[in-house]
Formats: C-alpha cells, sequence, structure tokens
C-alpha cells in the first residue's frame, strides 16, 4: 500500500512533531506544524503557571481541559488555549541523555546523563532551529478539529492573538493537507480517581487537593504532610523532591504492574494500600483553615487503618489518552474491550486501531508518533518518524489492510486490552528493529539508502539502564509501615 503526500501537517511541537517535521522535510514534503503554547518543547518546557484543574471526581475525556468551579484566575481564556504542561522545578529525565540523543542533533559536550528540564527543552528547541522546523510551525494555534473529505483531510484551528488594546480574540482557519501527524502526546486529560469523598474535599480544600499535573515546587511544604496517590513514576519524583522539605509523605498505591520498588522513596516516605473513602471533615473549615493547619478530616484505607493530619494530597494516577480533535473517532461509553474497526479512542486507557502504534489502519494517511511507553522517548520517536517519512514520500510500503488488521489483532490477543498495551518494556529494540527491516526491505529494493538502527553508544547505554534497573527491583529495599494513630 503507497500513497505519497506532497503537504502533511503535525500536530504538537514537543519532541515526537519535532522530528517528524524534520524527516518529513528532508523527503522534500511540505510540512506545516500546529502548536497550541508559543514555544517548542512540548512537557519539557516549564511555565510557572498551573493548568486549569479537571472536574472531580473526573476529567471529561472529550475535552482535556475544565474549569474546576472553585477556580478564580484572571488568566482563564490563555489557560483554556494552551494549559501549561506537568513540567515541575525540579524534573529531570530518568532515561540517559545517550539514549535520548537524536540523528538530527547532539548535545552539548560534558552533558550528563540525568539533566534539568531546561536541558532537554534547550535541545528540543535547538534542534526545531537547526532542522528548519521552527520555521514551519505555527505557534499559540490550537487544532480544533480534524476531518476529511475525498483524499483531503481538513485541519480547523485557532490562534490566540492580542490586539492593539490587549484583548484577546482567537482567529480561526482552516487548512487542507494530504496527510495528519498526530504528536501531540500524553499528557493533557488528568485521570482523577473515583474514590469516595474526594470530590467533597476538592470542593471544600480546593487548594489542599490538586492532580499532579498542577504541582510545581516543594519549597512550600516545610514541615507539611502529604499524601501521594498512586505508586508510579510521578508520585516517586515528586516524593523524593518534597522529601527535604516535608515533614512526612504518604503514599497510596494498588500494587499495580507499574508502581516502582519502596527503595526508590526518600527516608520520610511510607507506602500505605489503597484509599477507601476521603472521610467527612470534623468542621466545615474550608474557608477559616490556615495554611499550617493539616485538613481536618480522616482518610480511610481499604485495610480499615485510618490517615490523619494530611496537609496536601496530591493525585499521581497519570493521564487519560485522548483526542478533542477526533470527536468522529472518540467513543468514550464504549468499554476498551468492545472498541470496533474504526475508533481510536475508548475509555482513555489505549489507542485502537493503529499499526505498530503508528498507522490508522482505516486510512493510513493519518499517523501517529509517540505513543509506546517505557522507552527512550526521543530516540524512539525518531525512529517512528523516519518510518512514516519514508511512507508518506511513498519509498516504502504499508502491508494491505487485511494484513495490518491481522497483525493487529494478534498483537491484541497477545497482550490484551488497556494501559499494557503500548508498553514496549524490554521490546523497545526489536520494535525498532522491525520498523527498520521492513522499510530497508524496500529501500534496498529501489536502490536507496538504507535507514540504521540504534547505534553501539545507545545499546551500551540500554544495558546499562537494564542493570540499573534490575538492582531496584531485586533489591526493592524495606518497605517502611506507616503506624496509623487516627481513630
Amino acid at each position: 500500500m503507497s500513497f505519497p503526500s506532497r503537504s502533511v501537517a503535525v500536530i504538537g511541537a514537543g519532541i515526537s512533531g519535532v522530528v517528524a517535521a524534520a524527516h518529513l522535510k528532508k523527503e522534500g514534503i511540505d510540512v506545516t506544524v500546529f502548536e497550541r503554547s508559543s514555544a517548542a518543547g512540548g512537557i519539557w518546557r516549564y511555565d510557572e503557571r498551573k493548568p486549569l484543574e479537571p472536574s472531580y471526581s473526573d476529567a471529561t475525556r472529550s475535552r482535556a481541559d475544565s474549569v474546576h468551579a472553585s477556580e478564580e484566575l484572571e488568566d482563564v481564556e490563555r489557560l483554556l488555549h494552551a494549559p501549561p504542561g506537568p513540567c515541575y522545578v525540579g524534573l529531570k529525565n530518568n532515561v540517559s541523555t545517550r539514549l535520548l540523543e537524536t540523528t538530527l542533533n547532539q548535545f552539548p559536550p560534558g552533558t550528563e546523563d540525568y539533566v534539568t528540564h531546561k536541558v532537554l527543552c534547550d535541545y528540543i528547541q535547538a534542534t526545531a532551529v537547526s532542522t528548519r522546523v521552527h520555521e514551519v510551525t505555527l505557534y499559540d494555534t490550537d487544532v480544533r478539529s480534524v476531518s476529511k473529505t475525498g483524499k483531503t483531510w481538513t485541519v480547523e484551528t485557532a490562534t490566540l492573538q492580542a490586539d492593539a488594546n490587549g484583548a484577546l480574540r482567537r482567529n480561526k482557519s482552516s487548512q487542507d493537507f494530504d496527510a495528519v501527524i498526530v504528536a501531540s502526546g500524553h499528557y493533557h486529560a488528568p485521570k482523577v480517581p473515583d474514590t469516595p469523598g474526594l470530590a467533597d474535599w476538592k470542593r471544600r480544600f480546593p487548594d489542599r487537593v490538586q492532580h499532579s499535573k498542577r504541582y510545581r515546587k516543594p519549597e512550600n511544604a516545610q514541615n507539611k504532610n502529604y499524601l501521594l496517590v498512586g505508586g508510579s513514576v510521578s508520585a516517586t519524583d515528586i516524593a523524593r523532591e518534597l522529601s527535604p522539605y516535608a515533614n512526612m509523605i504518604i503514599q497510596s498505591q494498588r500494587n499495580g504492574k507499574f508502581d516502582l520498588p519502596p527503595s526508590m522513596l526518600p527516608d520520610n516516605a511510607y507506602r500505605v494500600d489503597e484509599i477507601a473513602s476521603y472521610d467527612e471533615p470534623k468542621v466545615d473549615a474550608s474557608a477559616s483553615l490556615n495554611e499550617s493547619e493539616p485538613i481536618p478530616a480522616t482518610i480511610t484505607l481499604k485495610s480499615g487503618a485510618k490517615i490523619c493530619d494530611i496537609h496536601h494530597v496530591v493525585i499521581c494516577t497519570g493521564y487519560h489518552l485522548t483526542l478533542p480533535f477526533f470527536p468522529q473517532l472518540t467513543s468514550e461509553e464504549t468499554p476498551v474491550d468492545k472498541a470496533n474497526d474504526a475508533v481510536l479512542v475508548t475509555d482513555g486507557t489505549q489507542f485502537h486501531n493503529l499499526h505498530k502504534d503508528i498507522f490508522y489502519i482505516n486510512d493510513p494517511t493519518l499517523a501517529f508518533i509517540g505513543i509506546p511507553f517505557f522507552t527512550a522517548t526521543f530516540t524512539l520517536f525518531e525512529f517512528q518518524a523516519m518510518v512514516v517519512a519514508k511512507v508518506l514520500s511513498g519509498q516504502a510500503r504499508l502491508p494491505s489492510k487485511d494484513a495490518m488488521r491481522l497483525e493487529y489483532d494478534a498483537r491484541i490477543e497477545s497482550k490484551g486490552y488497556g494501559k499494557s498495551f503500548h508498553s514496549l518494556r524490554d521490546q523497545e529494540a526489536s520494535y525498532v528493529n522491525e520498523l527498520i527491516a521492513w522499510v530497508n526491505a524496500d529501500l534496498e529494493e529501489a536502490g536507496k539508502e538504507r535507514l540504521n538502527g540504534h547505534s553501539n553508544k545507545w545499546h551500551a547505554a540500554k544495558a546499562e539502564q537494564v542493570e540499573r534497573m534490575k538492582a531496584f527491583f531485586a533489591n526493592p529495599g524495606v518497605e517502611r509501615h506507616f503506624i496509623a494513630t487516627c481513630s
């Protein structure tokens, strides 16, 4: 299956959008990148402002960003148009820069393995400049809808601009393309657990309960007790950042397959089991609660134990996968295992009907970069971008629709539905090898230059990472047991 494309829209200017646009440009394709914020960088771009809270108990998945009833913000219009991401002051990569470095750009000499968000954001922005992707990027431009008529994709956008008097206005526009690449990332629609009492706590104590997407810095945690809900990367990272300031940190988790071992927690952090309820406050003190006072209520765990004297609750339960500009391919009420052959999004735990997590099987002129996780993101996304560029330029052929469907169904049978479907844990290298081998077969047949896979430098760094993670999980450490004293 082959379909050369002359014009391609790329949605997003994080690392996945930048590498996608760069490789499309290399193949002579006319590219337009749409980025709703004012600069490239994606989740690594720090913004002091906090995004608007979702509604509790859960976000409306089809529209990732909404205003919580308690919000009183002057800049709501800008925050709705281009919400700040989840980047916080102390955020660093947890995958070595030796694994992240793309073929498009090198990190500065002497760059350490683990660096600040600014180093990574600078790298993405420098890559956009050196590849001239920034010249074809429309910033402050939010994609509102994407639809197809005949062989043409129409992308409708809104660009936020201030007039001479400083008043904001949205200038709406639409453009037509041969193909569309979605590179908008995973971190837009916060997932909020439907735990009894949580919505009431948020209503009564709006500044004391927040999703991790709104977390920014630890200094205000001085001598306070924090409850972090979730046992994976964000909860563990935030616990370590809070540790020098907070009095005590309690991390609630469900013993899920993505939870990290307790050895990665700081000394003043304790793990407890899943929360059963956020209990009725002893007094309605939401208006008069002093900053140094804990929330006047208990939390009941599923074990029956109770937690008290908590000052702040941070919900670290991740995000729903959403495509707000594709309502026609979204069916939120459909269970994940009941998805039909056309839908892309159901309950927000996975994307559906994609060949190798990239090409929409029903119409491969729609492609995705950046869906798999448990990967060295930058380089993995670049390999995906290389493949998309070769396919959309007509140099590589996709299998038939029936063949792609058979492969997808076999993958569902093997991996099951839900979040794990997109995990490449222990499979990243083989996934890339499959992509490269498939494309190279067509390139060789046409007498064109082959694509190279992972470098020796990458494989060496990967081996180090694997041994490091084995050590963490082989020696999980002694879990510090929290002794509840609340009644």
